[in-house]
């Protein structure tokens, strides 16, 4: 593998692998298995590369991808060969895939592994949280009585079905489709005359719609999946329609992500590459489809169970989910094709693990960049009725920040980027067993201390090398990189100016030379073929360029309110429930606050998602609500350039951090010293 600032030559080409972002030039003929293993990217293979096992399997993208600033062509790897059709012709393989082992690097290429190939699983980090909710589906069950048809009232049976309804149960105004039609005699001579219908009412439909039915009385389940639609993750929660309790929770990488690890590029890709956005949309509505299978899979539940599907999502994803070209979102005035809410069949999506009746509600967006997503979080957590000034951040790829009490609320979006969910950091990876998701620095000795997804012990204490004997120390997720730069700062490793010392400056060997800057060593297992983890200066840059957008739209909407401080911070989403507020206050990624005052809402969008699944109100209230938030444009407002750049620093530049301990005033870009010669670029 050759340094990447090296010349592009014509016996080389460079790979780039998503969703690690891990990137790095390869001779010309080198297996995609190979490049992958150099980089310490996560593929699987069994059989040491010899076509059999398909663990390696991988899914290239081509065309234009101006974030990575790579146009990869047609013939970017070698041609399909006899080993994988083969392997497709014995036992299938999705379309467009190869084998990464097959595979060879014939140009620059762009890389997806997708989760089926990856060794270490996500862990799902958008959890459902407890919440008690108001039980009003739109899907419920009816058992009734039809009376038997005779020669003196030649009624249709369906219009019997309708009588007994209005009789038995005052529901008036039924349909039914022709599929169901087909089984409704059947089911009214099996069941004797008594028959359960699974009825839906959409909180804008003006009648009833039967989805299902058995003969006789039946009480098996009806459920739901609330999907939280985002940028790099989609989560679902699977529900109980009957008593709102969730039965599982399952998750996977959005494969989006190989298009462009954000919302623009993913808007840039479709305007540069015709068809592009069909793409983008077959690639998610085949990954919520598995995603239905999977999640009722392990709950031990028949798909055909599903009647119900709700999404929150910001827009982009919106647009893409639905079908709809984004590029209008990607240039001013940033319009939607519809910010209303949406309800239609799920087999307009091409959803087949779902009943085939199933439908399919679409909360409603804010504003072009404050999606349905956002929407969610309102209903969740109903800043429009708190009495004191609360500011509500959802942090993710685009994250969304609301702010106000009963008497205004405001809202605002800000590309953050992946770097808080580990992509783009150089030892960077998902939140999987073996992930670094939590980090200490002891600020005398300079030494850390960790704890990694799937074991609770931390790596100074008895029995620690055991416990992750399995999956071993892999990488930094998203929680752990964030944690890490702030104990960086707390010990006095990084400047307020993100500046790594280095180990005269620092008093620790941990501080190593990385070309003209440093690198922090937390972790080397090399000694047992594992990897050195460390956190580079280009992974400071990454996490205080995303806290620098997440504060500056805070900011952006404490100026727009015209206050100075917040009485309560709420963090929202899967990183709100795996960093201390501590940490997050010391990077500056939100305003000061009563350290107490910093609460985690778990994943409030998926919480909004699971009200709107199980109560049909809580679709008529954001409905109404969304319309009384008012939306702050960033990309238009020059004072958030201005906050952006203030809030570069660690923790700000200008703004003071009162609730927080004095940090070490140490900056390390200075002239003098063999250390001061190593200057940032």
């Amino acid at each position: 593998m050759k340094d990447l600032d090296q010349a592009e030559t014509t016996s080389d080409a460079l790979v780039i692998f998503t969703p690690s972002g891990k990137r790095g030039r390869f001779a010309l003929g080198t297996p995609i298995l190979t490049a992958a293993r150099q980089l310490g990217v996560d593929l699987d293979s069994v059989c040491g590369g010899r076509g059999i096992c398909s663990k390696c399997q991988i899914q290239p993208s081509y065309g234009e991808f101006p974030k990575f600033g790579v146009t990869v062509q047609d013939g970017a790897l070698t041609e399909w060969n006899e080993v994988e059709a083969r392997y497709k012709r014995i036992r299938g393989m999705i379309d467009g895939r190869r084998l990464g082992c097959q595979a060879k690097v014939q140009g620059d290429v762009i890389v997806d592994v997708p989760p089926e190939s990856q060794v270490h699983k996500q862990v799902i980090r958008k959890a459902a949280s407890d919440r008690v909710i108001a039980m009003d589906p739109a899907t419920r069950l009816l058992f009734i009585e039809v009376a038997e048809p005779d020669m003196h009232e030649p009624t249709g049976d369906f219009e019997r079905v309708k009588r007994a309804l209005k009789d038995q149960w005052q529901v008036e105004g039924v349909e039914a489709d022709l599929g169901l039609l087909r089984r409704l005699q059947p089911a009214l001579r099996k069941g004797e005359w008594k028959i359960t219908v699974a009825l839906y009412k959409g909180n804008h439909d003006t009648s009833h719609r039967i989805l299902d039915l058995w003969p006789g009385f039946h009480e098996g389940p009806i459920l739901g999946l609330a999907i939280d639609l985002g940028s790099t993750t989609i989560a679902a929660h699977l529900c109980d329609l009957t008593d709102g309790r969730v039965l599982n929770s399952a998750g996977l990488m959005n494969p989006q992500i190989r298009f462009g690890e954000d919302l623009m590029s993913r808007v840039s890709y479709a305007m540069m590459n015709p068809g592009g956005d069909v793409e983008m949309t077959t690639a998610v509505r085949a990954a919520i489809d598995s995603l239905a299978h999977t999640i009722c899979e392990e709950a031990g539940v028949s798909t055909q169970a599903l009647y119900e599907l709700v999404f929150v999502c910001n827009p982009v994803m919106h647009h893409l989910l639905l079908g709809i070209d984004p590029v209008e979102l990607g240039q001013a005035p940033f319009a939607l094709a519809t910010s209303g809410s949406m309800a239609f069949p799920a087999r307009d999506l091409n959803l087949s693990n779902v009943n085939t009746s199933a439908r399919v509600y679409v909360l409603p967006c804010i504003a072009g960049h404050v999606g349905a997503d956002c929407a969610a979080v309102a209903l969740a957590e109903e800043p429009q009725h708190s009495e004191d000034m609360v500011l509500i951040v959802d942090v993710g790829t685009n994250a969304e920040i609301l702010l106000g009490n009963k008497t205004k609320v405001l809202a605002c979006s800000s590309p953050t980027g992946p770097a808080f969910e580990g992509a783009q950091i150089s030892s960077g990876q998902r939140a999987a067993p073996g992930a670094i998701e939590r980090i200490t620095i002891d600020p005398v000795t300079k030494e850390p201390r960790f704890r990694v997804i799937g074991s609770e012990l931390w790596s100074d204490e008895p029995g620690f090398a055991e416990a992750v004997g399995a999956t071993g120390v892999t990488g930094i997720c998203g929680s752990g990189i964030i944690e890490a730069v702030a104990e960086m700062r707390i010990a006095g490793l990084v400047d307020q100016g993100g500046l790594i010392g280095g180990p005269d400056q620092t008093g620790t060997a941990r501080c190593e030379a990385e070309g003209r800057t440093h690198a922090y060593l937390i972790h080397d297992g090399s000694a047992t073929g594992g990897p050195r983890i460390t956190v580079t200066q280009g992974d400071i840059r990454a996490i205080q360029l995303a806290k620098a957008a997440l504060y500056a739209g805070a900011r952006l909407l404490m100026d727009e309110m015209g206050v100075t401080t917040v009485d309560r911070v709420v963090l929202a989403g899967a990183f709100g429930a795996h960093i201390s507020p501590r940490h997050a206050m010391v990077l500056g990624m939100i305003p000061d606050c009563e350290l107490p005052k910093v609460i985690s809402a778990g994943n409030a969008a998926g919480t909004g998602a699971r009200i709107a699944l199980c109560n049909r109100a809580a679709r008529d209230t954001i409905e109404a609500v969304v319309h009384e938030i008012h939306k702050v444009e960033t990309a238009i407002e020059p004072r958030f350039q201005e906050h952006f750049v203030n809030a570069s620093a660690i923790p700000n530049a200008v703004d003071a951090f009162p609730h927080l301990d004095p940090l070490p005033e140490v900056s390390f870009n200075t002239n003098s010293g063999a250390e001061g010669r190593r200057r940032r670029r």
